[in-house]
C-alpha cells in the first residue's frame, strides 16, 4: 500500500534530482492507491505491501528508479496489468526509511511520463516493460496557450480564496511558471482530484490539451467551492443569528433585572407557557399561542398591545380545550325534571322533549339553539336551567340587556382599543 504522508526529512539543493537521465525499458512497479504522481513532483509515500517493499529494494540496488502506476481498484491487494492504468510516472527514490512496524517510508521525485507496455507479476515483485513518453513543447507566441496559462493561474488563485488548501509557495511558483505542461501538472497535483480525473491529466502528453483539461477541472472545482462557500455562509449566518439572539436575550434579562421587572415578566411568561402546554390544545392553536407568547416576551410590559395580548392569552388558556361532558339523553328523566320544575307550559315542555329526542337519534349531533320568547317572569330562564339539569350540563346565564352593538356579543378584533 502506498499513500501520501508528511516526510520529516529535509532536502538539500544537491539532492534534487534533475529529470534528465537515461530511463531503462524495464523497471519495478509500485502500485499506488488514491493518488496520481506527476513528473517533477516530490512526494513522500508509505509502502506496506510485501511486493511493493521488494520493488523498492530492487530499485535501490539498481538505479533507484521505479515505475509509479495508479490502481483502478484500490481494494485490490495484488494488482495485475488489467488493474493498473496504462500511463504512469517514472520516479527516482531520493530517500528511504524503514519503520519499526515493517513498513518503509520513501521520498520520490517524478521524472517522466511512461507507457506501460506489459506487466510481469513475478514471485517477489511486479516488473513492467515501459516506453518513456516524450513531451512536445508548447507552441511559442500562441494566443490560446497564453489565455489558458492566465486562466489557470487566475483559477488557482480563485480556488485558494474560496478555501482550497493551496499553499502560498505553490501559488508563487504557479505565478512565475511559463512552461504550459509543468503548469498543468503542478495545478492538477494541488487540486485533490479523484483518481480518474487526475489520471486523465496524466494520460495527455501534449501540454496544450493537458492545460485545457486542467482548466476545465478547475472551472468545475470553483463551481463546487462557490456552492460550498454559500452553504457555509448560510449556516454561519444562521448560527450567528441564533447566538446574537441569545446574547440579546441575556442582555435584556440583565436590563430588566436592573429595572426590577425582569423576574416578574419571566415568571409571567413561564406561567403562560405552562398553561398553554397543559391546556392540550389542537396543534395549530398551540403553535399560534406559543408564537404570540414569544411576541409578548419581546414587547415592553407597559404598552397597550401588551395588555390586549395578555387578555387574549388569558381567554385562550382558560378555554376548556380538553374538557368535555357527556350528555344524558334520557327523555323520561328530562320530562320528569321539566314537570318537577314547572307547572303547565305543556306545549313548551313537549317541544323541548322533541328537540332532545332528535339529538338522541343523531350519531354526531351538532350544537342546536332553542329560542324561548316571552315577557319577563314567564319561566324562560328556569326552563333553560331545567334543560341543563336534565342533560347534566353546567348552566351559564349571560345577560344581554341594553346591548345594541353586535360587536359586543361577537367580540372585537384583538387589536381593538376602545
Amino acid at each position: 500500500m502506498s499513500q501520501v504522508e508528511e516526510f520529516s526529512g529535509s532536502l538539500s539543493e544537491g539532492e534534487i534530482v534533475e529529470p534528465m537521465m537515461q530511463i531503462p525499458s524495464e523497471l519495478p512497479v509500485l502500485p499506488l492507491r488514491d493518488i496520481v504522481i506527476y513528473p517533477f513532483m516530490i512526494v513522500p509515500l508509505f509502502v506496506s505491501r510485501d511486493k511493493s517493499i521488494k520493488a523498492v529494494d530492487e530499485a535501490l540496488t539498481q538505479n533507484r528508479m521505479i515505475m509509479l502506476v495508479s490502481q483502478k481498484d484500490v481494494d485490490k491487494e495484488e494488482p495485475v496489468q488489467e488493474d493498473l492504468y496504462k500511463v504512469g510516472t517514472v520516479a527516482v527514490i531520493m530517500r528511504m526509511l524503514k519503520l519499526p512496524d515493517g513498513r518503509i517510508r520513501i521520498l520520490i521525485q517524478g521524472l517522466s511520463r511512461a507507457k506501460v507496455d506489459s506487466v510481469k507479476a513475478g514471485s517477489d515483485y511486479v516488473k513492467a516493460h515501459i516506453t518513456p513518453v516524450s513531451e512536445p513543447l508548447a507552441p511559442e507566441n500562441s494566443l490560446e496557450v497564453e489565455a489558458l496559462v492566465r486562466n489557470v493561474r487566475g483559477s488557482m488563485e480563485r480556488a485558494a480564496s474560496l478555501g482550497k488548501n493551496i499553499s502560498p509557495e505553490v501559488l508563487a511558483i504557479i505565478a512565475n511558471l511559463e512552461d504550459a505542461g509543468r503548469l498543468a501538472d503542478l495545478s492538477a497535483s494541488n487540486l485533490e482530484l479523484k483518481v480518474e480525473d487526475a489520471q486523465s491529466v496524466l494520460d495527455i502528453h501534449d501540454p496544450v490539451p493537458r492545460l485545457r483539461r486542467v482548466n476545465d477541472l478547475l472551472s468545475k472545482e470553483i463551481d463546487v467551492l462557490t456552492v460550498q462557500q454559500e452553504i457555509n455562509t448560510q449556516a454561519r449566518a444562521d448560527i450567528d443569528r441564533s447566538q446574537r439572539e441569545y446574547f440579546l436575550r441575556q442582555q435584556l434579562k440583565a436590563i430588566q433585572s436592573e429595572l426590577g421587572e425582569g423576574n416578574e415578566l419571566f415568571e409571567e411568561i413561564e406561567l403562560y407557557r405552562d398553561k398553554i402546554l397543559k391546556a392540550k390544545m389542537p396543534q395549530t392553536a398551540e403553535e399560534e399561542s406559543l408564537r404570540q407568547l414569544k411576541k409578548l416576551e419581546r414587547m415592553h410590559p407597559d404598552t397597550a398591545e401588551t395588555a390586549t395580548l395578555r387578555n387574549w392569552l388569558d381567554i385562550i388558556t382558560d378555554l376548556p380545550w380538553s374538557k368535555s361532558s357527556k350528555d344524558n339523553l334520557n327523555l323520561k328523566k328530562a320530562e320528569r325534571i321539566l314537570d318537577e320544575d314547572h307547572y303547565g307550559l305543556e306545549r313548551v315542555k313537549e317541544r323541548i322533549v322533541e328537540a332532545l329526542a332528535v339529538r338522541k337519534l343523531l350519531e354526531k349531533p351538532k350544537g342546536s339553539i332553542l329560542c324561548l320568547v316571552g315577557p319577563p317572569g314567564v319561566g324562560k330562564t328556569s326552563l333553560g336551567r331545567s334543560i341543563a339539569r336534565a342533560l347534566n350540563r353546567k348552566f351559564v346565564r349571560l345577560s344581554l340587556g341594553g346591548l345594541h352593538d353586535e360587536a359586543e356579543i361577537r367580540g372585537h378584533r384583538r387589536t381593538y382599543v376602545g
